[in-house]
């Protein structure tokens, strides 16, 4: 499969944009899927922000979830910008392959497939990066779901089970024989979970030994690490996943920097306001106000961290139990933030 995206190793460099099937991406970073965080409000933000494609959170390809309230929601793609990709995870080749057929009816243009996850609720029904372990099952999956959709499959993968049994080369071969038209790596073992850092040998590894592309995840948190990453495995993309947390302007930051090696401006407090409530406000939307509302405090803390007074300000919003008094503590401190900014501009005025 060709590949539209070129990196050219400059401190200027020009990033074009890859296709995955039939679908050209507007560039090669890509919003990982998160279990609770990546709905539909957030795929929408982060491709606002400068996101070339965001993969949904995943969905259980149990068909007995099909009717449930959460299934319906994780399904529902209204509004979202091309190409709509959704996860699935299982151990079943064919209830695998239905719940990628139902994705497909309901709107899906990419599926997913999650072979990467850690979580030891998934691992301990032999999904997810438990999947690492047994190869010939890995090719019988992928082909079920290959052979059952008229769309284009991919697969997110982490470097093995553990670090003495590595074997993402491997299963990148049978991904690119079953017809997966992408792989994402994560640079952990299952065994690693999200600790210590992420390696990045093995998927350079991997790039040399497949012809689909190949997107690169993990620690990935600044432009100038999302070059490293690009230039040291070869790579064809940048999944971003933890960093995007309360972060979202993080994907037109990278891609700004790649295009032309300098530095957009850090959000002013007043951008952050105001990307918050658009996105809280779209929670209440999707969600309705009790669930919303909930969703919404982890975003909340998400976007305060690091700010000023931050910590009592999330602590006391945690309690708070109507979208009103949400969205006026919000309100509340952000107005405290504009006024520490210009009280600190007019000391600095006064120094000099």
């Amino acid at each position: 499969m060709t590949v539209l995206m070129l990196y050219n190793h400059q401190p200027n460099c020009r990033i074009l944009p890859m296709r995955i099937g039939p679908y050209e991406l507007k560039n090669n970073l890509i919003v990982a899927p998160m279990a609770g965080v990546t709905d539909r409000p957030f795929r929408m933000l982060c491709k606002r922000m400068g996101a070339g494609m965001a993969v949904s959170e995943m969905v259980a390809s149990n068909s007995l979830l099909y009717g449930s309230e959460k299934t319906r929601r994780r399904a529902d793609h209204e509004g979202e910008v091309d190409p709509i990709s959704v996860q699935i995870v299982g151990a079943d080749p064919g209830m695998l392959a239905e719940a990628a057929k139902y994705n497909v009816d309901h709107g899906a243009q990419i599926i997913d497939i999650n072979m990467g996850c850690p979580a030891k609720k998934i691992c301990n029904v032999m999904a997810g990066s438990a999947l690492l372990q047994n190869e010939p099952l890995v090719a019988t999956l992928l082909e079920a779901v290959v052979n059952a959709v008229n769309a284009p499959v991919t697969l997110k993968i982490r470097t093995g089970w553990d670090k003495n049994n590595r074997n993402a080369v491997r299963i990148a071969k049978i991904a690119e024989d079953a017809g997966i038209q992408a792989l994402a790596i994560h640079g952990r073992t299952r065994a690693c979970a999200y600790t210590g850092d992420a390696e990045y040998d093995t998927i350079a590894a991997v790039k040399a030994s497949v012809n689909i592309p190949v997107i690169a995840n993990g620690d990935i948190t600044t432009p100038e690490k999302a070059r490293h990453v690009l230039e040291y495995s070869g790579a064809d993309a940048v999944m971003i996943g933890r960093a995007a947390q309360g972060r979202p302007w993080l994907f037109r930051e990278i891609e700004f920097f790649l295009k032309t090696g300098n530095h957009l401006p850090t959000p002013e407090v007043s951008e952050i306001h105001r990307v918050l409530l658009a996105h809280v406000m779209e929670l209440y939307e999707f969600y309705g106000e009790h669930t919303g509302l909930r969703i919404a405090r982890k975003h909340i803390s998400w976007y305060t961290k690091g700010l000023v007074g931050s910590a009592n300000f999330r602590h006391q919003m945690n309690r708070l139990e109507s979208i009103q008094e949400q969205l006026a503590a919000v309100d509340e401190f952000f107005v405290e933030q504009a006024q520490r900014g210009l009280q600190l501009h007019y000391l600095d005025e006064l120094a000099a």
